[in-house]
């Protein structure tokens, strides 16, 4: 395995030396500003603006990973664009659904880039414990993202919410964060065998990520612990 060191070339700011903190802070930022700003053509526009930030900052993360950066470059800047179209067209279901097929495959790919990243070397970095947060909300989007596409290609996949028209992109963001981290708290049900299937997938993928990621980073930090104590010794 390859190490980092102290002498690899950094870009300069914060999105340069901690890409997946800041998409980690965005991504947390967009969730509490949601429920603020959706409410108006504005503040849509400006969670359009929002999502851009967020685009920017998983492309830059993934610059730092070993994956592709233009299969990256090739989802995420058509996602961009429809992020802004949506926000002023939120009843139209194709541009809805053009947006939820262009960027689940684009957060997908993100979430593997920075799980390839985590899996890089044998020791943790801060950064990596940034990555770690990151990916998990990244892959929460992209389940959500399919939850839209399900909706649009299959109306009454889901029952509940807050709207008898069918459920907001937020609800089903709220129900794709409490399936990957297995709480059950959302509202909103899956009611289609489609919905169903897809709700079954991103509960073996939270499982999954606890025990691969979140154990092999517990492991080698107990490692790196246990090798300077043995060290000192």
């Amino acid at each position: 395995m390859r190490h980092r060191t102290s002498g690899d070339p950094r870009p300069d700011g914060l999105l340069g030396r901690r890409p997946s903190a800041v998409l980690l802070a965005t991504q947390t930022l967009a969730v509490l500003a949601y429920p603020f700003l959706d409410d108006s053509t504005v503040g849509r526009a400006a969670l359009g603006v929002v999502q851009i930030v967020v685009v920017a900052a998983a492309l830059t993360a993934v610059r730092r990973t070993p994956a592709l950066t233009w299969v990256a470059l090739l989802l995420g800047v058509p996602a961009a664009g429809f992020t802004v179209v949506e926000a002023f067209t939120p009843g139209s279901s194709w541009v809805v659904l053009v947006s939820a097929l262009l960027h689940a495959p684009f957060y997908f790919y993100v979430s593997y880039s920075m799980v390839r990243y985590l899996f890089h070397d044998d020791r943790v970095t801060s950064d990596e414990l940034y990555a770690t947060g990151g990916a998990f909300t990244v892959v929460a989007w992209g389940f959500a993202y399919v939850y839209s596409a399900v909706g649009v290609l299959s109306p009454g996949s889901f029952a509940g919410g807050s709207s008898t028209d069918g459920q907001t992109w937020f609800e089903l963001l709220y129900l794709s964060f409490s399936v990957l981290t297995s709480v059950g708290l959302s509202d909103v049900v899956p009611m289609g065998p489609h919905a169903r299937s897809f709700v079954a997938v991103e509960m073996v993928v939270g499982v999954l990520y606890v025990a691969l990621v979140i154990s092999r980073l517990v492991g080698l930090t107990v490692s790196r612990q246990a090798m300077k104590a043995a060290d000192r010794d």
